[in-house]
């Protein structure tokens, strides 16, 4: 079988271009398959939603050469606090602080626009040799054979590869093709999403407010404004985001509180479903599955894009080491390297923000009692303390060498 490619991503996002980024950086040669054309998904009004990047996501991004082209425009996430309470009541007296300054790395991480962030991994992308890119073009078969995949597009073309890896989100067709089953169910909520200009500085600190609907986390960006992602009921969110600007902040605003001043909308606003999605398996025959496509997470504590650069570190890692001993990078035991990896963290992960989304978004008051006790306890113990600050850095657990800063 002659191939055209080493490797052949579907899903052309963030995860994607990342991830052909590390395997073209060790001399494998990728194809990159999105079904909208790359002018579409560089439209500063694609997606309206900004990440919270780990310290240990920002490593893979440097050693990718990424972090040039977004140092400038990214807001260091010094302290996170983190509250509950009712809208219009203010938070319960006990609450949680994580101070950068208790760990020697630095920040925990940096708050990126998706209109900085995936215009600069696609620009990067194009300037290298040994990514190609195919835009607006559908995947609509993928076969597996001997010792490679085939995959077959709309338009009537295949693509060759040693590999196959879906990075196609959570309706993930490149794992429905592959016989992957997924688990999971709906939250029956939804983010409203916004950036929000505001007249007093943020310091670099990120809030979390749960609430009994759900939780509002207000995330500090560039100059004096904030990201929010406001989670309600899907059916107060419709309601919400159909108001007028005016009206949708007088909503806000009791929920937000006074403490950076006036408030106003700094563009567009956006709504996301949310819903537990996790893959049954991360691979099968010449497949993986990478970042939604594996695991769609609620994004309570904002981990859902550094779950998925977790992967991406993970498998290029593993691929890496196999094309070094001379394996076939599609084999089956290369990919149970990466299977073995990430499958308990990511079901882990995915377990606990569903469990804190269960325990915060209601209005119990024994319940409530406890987490406000626990959320006390956690702010008074150092150790604890210390624990969820490593934790939100992403310094914690089996790293990959991207993510502790080594080269592939």
């Amino acid at each position: 079988m002659s191939f055209d490619s080493d490797i052949v991503i579907v899903g052309g996002g963030l995860n994607g271009p990342a991830l052909a980024l590390a395997l073209a950086s060790v001399g494998q040669s990728v194809t990159v398959i999105d079904a909208l054309p790359v002018k579409t998904r560089k439209n500063a009004a694609f997606d309206g939603r900004s990440y919270a990047l780990a310290l240990t996501s920002t490593r893979l991004f440097k050693a990718l050469g990424v972090w040039d082209a977004l140092d400038d425009v990214a807001q260091p996430m010094l302290d996170i606090k983190v509250s509950d309470g009712r809208a219009g009541e203010g938070p319960a007296p006990f609450f949680m602080h994580f101070d950068h300054a208790e760990i020697e790395e630095g920040p925990m991480g940096y708050m990126v626009e998706d209109r900085h962030l995936r215009p600069a991994l696609l620009d990067a992308v194009k300037t290298t040799k040994t990514i190609k890119q195919i835009s607006g073009d559908a995947v609509t078969a993928q076969t597996v054979e001997a010792s490679g995949v085939r995959v077959t597009l709309a338009s009537g073309t295949d693509v060759r590869a040693r590999l196959l890896v879906g990075c196609d989100g959570r309706g993930s067709g490149t794992a429905h093709r592959a016989g992957i089953s997924r688990i999971g169910w709906d939250y029956g909520q939804t983010a409203l999403v916004c950036a929000l200009n505001h007249t007093q500085p943020h310091q670099g600190v990120a809030h979390q407010f749960f609430m009994p609907p759900g939780p509002l986390a207000i995330l500090p960006l560039t100059g004096n404004r904030s990201s929010i992602v406001w989670s309600e009921t899907a059916e107060n969110a419709h309601a919400i985001n159909a108001l007028p600007d005016a009206e949708y902040l007088d909503v806000l605003r009791p929920r937000f509180g006074s403490f950076l001043g006036d408030i106003s909308l700094a563009g567009s606003r956006f709504t996301y479903p949310l819903s537990l999605s996790l893959a049954n398996a991360l691979i099968a025959p010449r497949v993986a599955l990478v970042g939604d496509a594996a695991h769609g997470i609620h994004p309570i504590a904002g981990q859902g894009l550094n779950a998925g650069i977790r992967d991406i570190a993970a498998l290029a890692e593993v691929i890496t080491d196999a094309v070094r001993r001379g394996e076939d990078v599609g084999s089956a035991p290369v990919l149970g390297r990466y299977q073995q990896w990430r499958r308990f963290d990511n079901t882990t992960l995915a377990l606990a923000t569903d469990a804190f989304n269960r325990l915060f978004s209601n209005d119990n008051s024994l319940v409530r009692s406890v987490r406000d006790l626990g959320m006390g306890l956690i702010a008074r113990t150092p150790r604890l303390r210390r624990g969820f600050i490593r934790e939100a850095a992403g310094l914690t657990g089996d790293l990959p060498r991207l993510l502790q800063g080594k080269p592939l």
